[in-house]
């Protein structure tokens, strides 16, 4: 059983494996137990054979048709042991030793079930990312925001948000979450298939008691809008 499991779920993403996958190897392999796994959605690219091929030491989850995002981390993550799971998207560039602080201050505070890391933007690296930012926050009215990013606006990183925090939800492009937590609550809701899903599932580990919280000595970069432009209804 893996300590950590990086779980990237594909779904025809041959370029997105072949840009991405080798930095996120490479500094995942430097965190003792932990290990990438990548998760197929039913590809018909033959991404699958490239990365069997090409990172050896990448586990291979084969699912049999294309499940969405939700449903398809619910059926990859059933056949992964690990104490701590990643949900980790297919266009996010990872740094060196970008686990062991997210793990350290999960084992440190063993109420905290869900976390993130800092999100930045791949191609603008000191400007946080629409996708989760600082940690995720929900107004009154339902509508979700993040630290760092207001409907379109998106901060700088000046170090407004070095603190760690107590957030209300985390990214689903890089969300670390205890595994007897994720088997507790069922997973994610697949009814959702992709988007808001992980605002779901952090809404329903609040209710069981537990916490979500934000890292913010472990940064990761998203292109973002690489599975769904932003633009698609």
């Amino acid at each position: 059983m893996d300590r950590v499991a990086v779980v990237i779920l594909n779904w025809n993403g041959a370029d997105m494996m072949r840009r991405y996958l080798p930095g996120v190897v490479s500094c995942t392999e430097t965190t003792p137990g932990a290990r990438v796994y990548v998760a197929d959605n039913g590809s018909t690219d033959r991404s699958m054979e490239m990365v069997a091929s090409t990172f050896p030491a990448v586990g291979c989850v084969q699912l049999d048709r294309n499940y969405g995002f939700a449903e398809g981390y619910n059926h990859a993550i059933a056949q992964v042991e690990a104490d701590y799971y990643v949900l980790l998207n297919s266009d996010v560039e990872c740094t060196p030793q970008w686990i062991e602080p997210v793990v350290a201050m999960m084992e440190c505070e063993a109420d905290i079930a869900v976390a993130q890391p800092k999100l930045l933007m791949y191609d603008r690296k000191d400007t946080f990312e629409y996708a989760g930012g600082a940690g995720g926050f929900i107004d009154k009215y339902g509508y979700p925001f993040c630290r760092g990013r207001l409907f379109n606006t998106l901060e700088q990183d000046h170090g407004q948000y070095d603190n760690q925090c107590d957030i209300f939800w985390a990214t689903g492009a890089c969300m670390f979450v205890r595994a007897d937590v994720w088997k507790k609550l069922g997973g994610l809701d697949g009814d959702f298939f992709a988007h808001m899903e992980e605002i779901d599932f952090c809404w329903r580990v609040h209710l069981a008691g537990y916490r979500v919280s934000y890292c913010p000595q472990s940064s990761v970069y998203h292109v973002g809008g690489g599975t769904l432009p932003k633009s698609s209804p």
